[in-house]
């Protein structure tokens, strides 16, 4: 039987995944995580050889923390889980390491066929991710109204605080906003992300 493990805050789906594994005959779950933190403290007891980590972590990126992991426990194969599908994302988290990504709505039989392969050291992409990973870059960056007024907003130079009161929203959530355009367009600061945007004329 293959150990996983699960880090995802959204508890109705660890519990589904658990039930959905553990009825698998192919895997139990020797653990659950609701945060990064949570699995940092119990990682070493759990000893999971498959770790389904979701990327949008309330404590940490999951993309930082998929190379934290590997990085400290090489042995562990990561499987991405997420509602993210933009490419770069799933670059990102592969260049970290991850053996495998599956987006949260994936078939019963492809979440069972990722453990099997990240167990046996393949790496697994779900169908609608493997199609995306060979279309061309260009298509990729898809942005809702909303970032791009916060990406329009933040090349102007605007901090977290001035774009919350232009646009009504809390500065928690432009960070969440700017944090997101971050991660689409593979930037790792500000400066880069409007070069960026500015290349793709997204702005």
């Amino acid at each position: 039987m293959i150990r996983v493990a699960i880090v995802d805050d959204h508890k109705i789906l660890t519990d589904g995944l658990q039930a959905l594994i553990s009825g698998s005959g192919l895997a139990v779950v020797t653990g659950i995580a609701h945060s990064a933190s949570e699995c940092r403290a119990s990682i070493g007891f759990w000893r999971p050889e498959v770790l389904l980590l979701d990327v949008g972590l309330p404590d940490i990126s999951g993309v930082d923390f998929c190379a934290e992991i590997k990085k400290q426990h090489p042995q562990i194969g990561v499987l991405a889980l997420t509602t993210h599908n933009e490419y770069s994302i799933v670059r990102q988290m592969l260049d970290n390491g991850a053996s495998g990504y599956l987006v949260k709505n994936a078939m019963t039989e492809e979440v069972l066929a990722g453990i099997q392969a990240v167990a046996d050291g393949r790496t697994f992409l779900c169908h609608e991710i493997n199609i995306m990973m060979k279309r061309p870059i260009e298509t990729h960056i898809w942005l809702s109204q909303r970032e791009q007024e916060v990406l329009k907003l933040v090349a102007e130079g605007l901090t977290n605080g001035e774009i919350a009161d232009r646009i009504f929203l809390s500065p928690e959530t432009i960070k969440s906003y700017r944090k997101n355009l971050l991660l689409k367009l593979g930037a790792k600061n500000t400066a880069l992300l409007v070069r960026i945007a500015l290349e793709r004329k997204l702005i």
